[in-house]
């Protein structure tokens, strides 16, 4: 994938961090609409796609979007950090599930097509250098947390080898995920998911 460019910086250079403060309600939706259009936008036109029409879909300034994310790159790790905690909320949501082994290898699939779907960005956010391990630690660890809840459900009924640890189901999906990002549909993605799923389940599954 090409750089996501130079017009990825603010005007003027302004592209130092925003520093951390609370935001007031109407930037709170600001931003979320923000989000939501560089989604939608993204989806149909590329990465590439020029951070006015963002910001017109987002009903905004293109100074109000650069205020919340002073360079393209920032606005992908932003959705990308979104889905992480989307990920985490349907793992909780899942955590009382009847079946733990259709739970915890339902999840699974969903979050290897949610990573094949955002592929470009997660590419735009690794190829800008930015830290995002960094970034996104305090959200991998919540997410590594809500996994380990069904993996231990699932690891009850005998559905996944007990030597498996919730960290490793993680690396191990996300590995997933970065191994696809050649791939233009999303077949490989959950061909590999099956052979990592038939790792995890005891050899007498």
């Amino acid at each position: 994938m090409r750089s996501v460019g130079s017009d990825s910086k603010v005007p003027g250079g302004c592209d130092e961090p925003i520093a951390e403060r609370p935001l007031r309600a109407d930037a709170l939706r600001n931003r979320g609409r923000i989000l939501e259009a560089a989604e939608v936008v993204f989806a149909a036109e590329g990465i590439e796609a020029p951070v006015d029409v963002i910001a017109e879909k987002a009903g905004v300034g293109v100074g109000t979007l650069y205020r919340h994310f002073p360079t393209k790159e920032k606005l992908c790790e932003a959705i990308l950090l979104d889905r992480l905690r989307e990920l985490t909320e349907e793992a909780r949501a899942q955590a009382d599930a009847a079946d733990p082994a259709a739970a915890f290898f339902g999840f699974l699939q969903h979050f290897v097509l949610l990573g094949a779907e955002k592929r470009d960005l997660i590419a735009a956010v690794m190829g800008a250098g930015l830290d995002f391990e960094e970034a996104a630690a305090p959200v991998k660890d919540d997410l590594r947390e809500a996994v380990g809840v069904l993996l231990e459900r699932a690891q009850k009924v005998g559905a996944v080898r007990v030597d498996v640890s919730p960290g490793a189901v993680v690396s191990l999906v996300g590995a997933t995920c970065h191994a696809t990002a050649g791939h233009t549909d999303d077949a490989p993605a959950l061909d590999l998911l099956g052979i990592v799923c038939d790792g995890l389940r005891p050899p007498s599954a």
